[in-house]
């Protein structure tokens, strides 16, 4: 696929979606949000989209490096990663979602420092967040042009729409604990974003 307005406005809607759907980064916002207000949250925040900036770093050299090596296999990838949202999606659709709940957070008052090398060591060590870079990034990539660019920017159309995501569920966490953390909300969140994933899938297959 190459880089288009078009296939910037899919990766942008494909990463909003999943950053929507409750996992581990959602929770640890939602976690502190709850305990500390949405002000500690933030440091979360910024620790998780640290993670997926070194995600794109690395990925950026690995893709680059995989396309001179073999442009056969660059686009092997490519379908592996649009089969593998179709997953994502219809495991978000039809599987039972876990709803946000409060993570164990120490009692004694934490450093926003501290705070945000725990949420940056919990998206680098996320096997999870890694596969979906591996598989997603190589989709929207054109092998023609220079990877650098590319990925700076879809970098920025992932993490600008994340922290604005994920400081809405801080804040929402901090205003309305009771909402943030029912299931019925996990449920909703997770049936919406799994569609709109789904539905990524099958328009990048199909380019």
């Amino acid at each position: 696929m190459a880089m288009t307005i078009e296939s910037i406005l899919l990766f942008a809607a494909t990463e909003a979606a999943m950053s929507v759907s409750p996992g581990p980064a959602v929770m640890m916002v939602v976690a502190y949000g709850i305990a500390r207000g949405w002000r500690t949250s933030l440091f979360v925040t910024l620790g998780i989209l640290s993670g997926n900036a070194i995600y794109f770093t690395v990925s950026a050299t690995g893709l680059g490096t995989l396309i001179l090596a073999s442009p056969a296999l660059f686009n092997a990838i490519k379908y592996v990663g649009a089969a593998y949202l179709v997953y994502l999606g219809l495991s978000a659709i039809f599987g039972k979602p876990s709803p946000i709940t409060l993570s164990s957070i120490d009692s004694q008052a934490q450093s926003g420092r501290r705070i945000y090398f725990t949420a940056l060591m919990l998206q680098v060590t996320n096997p999870k967040a890694l596969l979906t870079f591996v598989a997603i990034l190589p989709q929207f990539i054109d092998p023609q042009a220079p990877v650098a660019m590319q990925m700076l920017i879809l970098a920025a159309c992932s993490i600008i729409p994340e922290f604005f995501i994920l400081l809405a569920y801080g804040m929402l966490a901090s205003k309305a604990s009771h909402l943030a953390t029912q299931p019925k909300y996990s449920l909703i969140t997770e049936r919406i974003a799994g569609s709109l994933v789904l539905m990524a899938g099958v328009l990048v297959a199909a380019v």
